[in-house]
């Protein structure tokens, strides 16, 4: 019920304002009609791209380890620092990056609103990829390792391959959660009214825009805001039933 509701607001209120210009453009100074999102929409992007490079790798790589090496000590606290970092506030993230490498920059940037992000991603990949290890069945890691192929490779070429449907559906399901975080992106990209494709310069983002615009007193900039909500939620929309299509055709079925 509180989706069907959040949805028929957002639908409502936002409809009205998606059209081609709404993708194709950047925003109109205050007073002007028209203009759109396009530079958000690919600053979104572009920001989900760095996360993705360095959450997926990262995320991956610890719940491998916590899967089949992490039976010990070092294991546990592994699973405890994700765990703490799941549970941290996204504006503390925010804060953490900013004061590390914002200050460092001496400006705000797209490369550390991706970091900040990359690092929400961390924990969640981890902790689902070490489930999804975990339900491979005990027989045929025995298997591999029965015909002499070593621990390291059996998990690379036959385990992981064996949860390739799971760990890709966590992977996109982290990339859908943290593809609307405002807070963190506040203190990093800190957004931007132009087109912007480097690293080291602030950037538009959707989350950005729509807090920007959702605060601002000109109801012009409301209703955009609510256009870049409906978008950003089909998004997060599309990316869960992509998911959940795929897995239920087959489609992300991994080797056996």
């Amino acid at each position: 019920m509180p989706l069907f509701l959040i949805m028929g607001t957002v639908i409502y209120r936002g409809i009205g304002s998606i059209t081609w210009a709404f993708f194709t453009r950047i925003p109109q100074p205050v007073g002007e009609t028209g203009g759109g999102m396009a530079n958000a929409i690919v600053g979104t992007a572009m920001i989900m791209g760095v996360a993705a490079l360095i959450g997926i790798p990262l995320g991956v790589g610890s719940g491998i380890y916590l899967a089949e090496y992490g039976r010990n000590a070092s294991g546990n606290i592994v699973r405890f620092t994700a765990d703490v970092l799941n549970g941290i506030p996204s504006i503390v993230i925010g804060i953490t990056v900013y004061a590390l490498v914002v200050l460092i920059q001496h400006h705000f940037s797209l490369l550390a609103g991706g970091i900040a992000l990359g690092i929400m991603m961390i924990p969640t990949v981890c902790r689902t990829t070490e489930e999804v290890l975990l339900m491979v069945p005990q027989s045929v890691r025995e298997a591999a390792l029965g015909l002499g192929i070593p621990q390291w490779r059996t998990t690379l070429s036959v385990v992981v391959p064996s949860a390739a449907s799971g760990i890709i559906t966590s992977i996109m399901l982290a990339c859908a959660r943290v593809a609307g975080e405002t807070a963190p992106l506040l203190f990093t990209a800190f957004g931007n009214q132009f087109w912007n494709l480097k690293l080291n310069q602030p950037t538009a983002a959707l989350p950005l825009q729509i807090f920007a615009y959702a605060i601002s007193p000109y109801e012009e900039w409301h209703r955009m805001a609510w256009a870049g909500a409906l978008v950003l939620i089909l998004s997060i929309m599309a990316t869960v039933i992509l998911v959940r299509f795929a897995t239920s055709r087959g489609m992300l079925k991994g080797a056996h």
